[in-house]
């Protein structure tokens, strides 16, 4: 096996070191191990990214071949946070002023003339 050197600040050595100790493994190791993964081409993440882009070009999910534009990404079909914010403090400020300065909206069964019939 031949030696390589590498420079690191002492901090992440002290940390890998902990962790390595942990894992019951070595810096080394690790190091050998991550080493021969990318040379290899095989390191996890690349992977799993292939299997998903697979899965998706096998997937029937969108047999009918429907497209989506920015604007249908981006539709809610709810009120914005501040539109919300607002209308909730209108309708507070409203249910304040309706019980104190405002006719009841119950309709009055004697009609708006007064006269019952």
């Amino acid at each position: 096996m031949a030696n390589l050197t590498i420079s690191l600040e002492e901090s992440i050595i002290k940390m890998a070191r902990v962790r390595a100790i942990q894992e019951g493994t070595s810096v080394s190791a690790k190091v050998r191990e991550f080493l021969a993964e990318y040379a290899l081409g095989n390191d996890r993440q690349s992977a799993a990214a292939q299997a998903f882009i697979e899965a998706a070009r096998r997937s029937q999910a969108n047999r009918e071949g429907a497209r989506w534009t920015r604007a249908d990404a981006h539709e809610r079909p709810y009120p914005a946070v501040a539109d919300s914010a607002a209308s909730a403090s209108a309708s507070s400020n409203a249910s304040s002023n309706a019980s104190s300065t405002t006719p009841s909206a119950t309709p009055d069964p004697a009609g708006a003339s007064g006269d019952a019939a």
